[in-house]
């Protein structure tokens, strides 16, 4: 998937609302500057403070309640919520603690789950959607990544469940499952890979197009889930990832 020159892009989200969780880097940062040059009105929060991005935590349940306010407030209304910040430490099972454990469930399930409740009665208003980033982690094992594969699983079938429940408020409901994307998130991941690894089981990961790929693919994806071309379509996992599964 090859993303279109900012100046032939079709402007999908013409007055349209958003809202894009991580923000400030990486997949979050390039999904809410596509959403922009597509017309959107984009209100961009992140943990990380950065310019025009507005400060929030996943992780604190009064934060996502002042988080929804403010964006209604900012934005009169909600047409897209995308759910696209996440945290990512690679562990061996021993060393796996309750705090990195719940760090991992808060941020890449809690979070999105109790964000879109506090927006539902927005999204039913405009007929709006949901789009999710889980990951190929949501769908697969992967050594050394416990943490993630948990928390990513969580948040695809919560996210499919969420499509039956929302449906008859006219609210679709879709989740992106990316491979390996080259963004400071990935690369801190690596950093963080145990020393006395076996290699050998992590090769068992690569996909069939080798590399990692650029934000810009998966933030296709997104816009693409979040568009009036994908009306029809709710409860899906659409696996951006190079071949890996297949």
């Amino acid at each position: 998937m090859t993303s279109t020159n900012d100046a032939d892009r079709a402007r999908r989200f013409t007055d349209k609302r958003v809202l894009v969780t991580g923000a400030a880097g990486g997949l979050g940062a390039e999904v809410a500057r596509l959403f922009r040059v597509e017309g959107a009105r984009v209100v961009g929060v992140d943990v990380v403070p950065s310019e025009g991005v507005a400060v929030g935590d996943l992780t604190d349940p009064e934060a996502i309640r002042q988080m929804a306010d403010a964006t209604l407030t900012e934005l009169g209304g909600l047409d897209v919520l995308c759910n696209v910040a996440g945290v990512l430490a690679m562990s061996k099972l021993e060393d796996i603690t309750p705090e990195l454990l719940n760090r991992h469930l808060a941020v890449n399930a809690t979070g999105p789950i109790l964000l879109t409740q506090a927006l539902a009665p927005a999204l039913a208003e405009s007929k709006g959607n949901v789009v999710t980033v889980a990951s190929i982690s949501a769908v697969m094992g992967q050594p050394y990544n416990t943490m993630y594969c948990a928390s990513k699983g969580a948040v695809l079938l919560a996210m499919r469940a969420l499509a039956v429940e929302l449906a008859g408020r006219g609210i679709r409901v879709n989740c992106v499952s990316p491979g390996g994307i080259d963004t400071p998130m990935a690369a801190g991941a690596a950093h963080s890979m145990p020393a006395d690894v076996d290699w050998s089981l992590i090769a068992k990961s690569q996909g069939v197009m080798p590399g990692f790929m650029p934000p810009a693919d998966v933030a296709e994806a997104i816009l693409f889930l979040a568009s009036a071309g994908a009306a029809s379509v709710t409860g899906a996992n659409l696996v951006v990832d190079r071949g890996v599964v297949w």
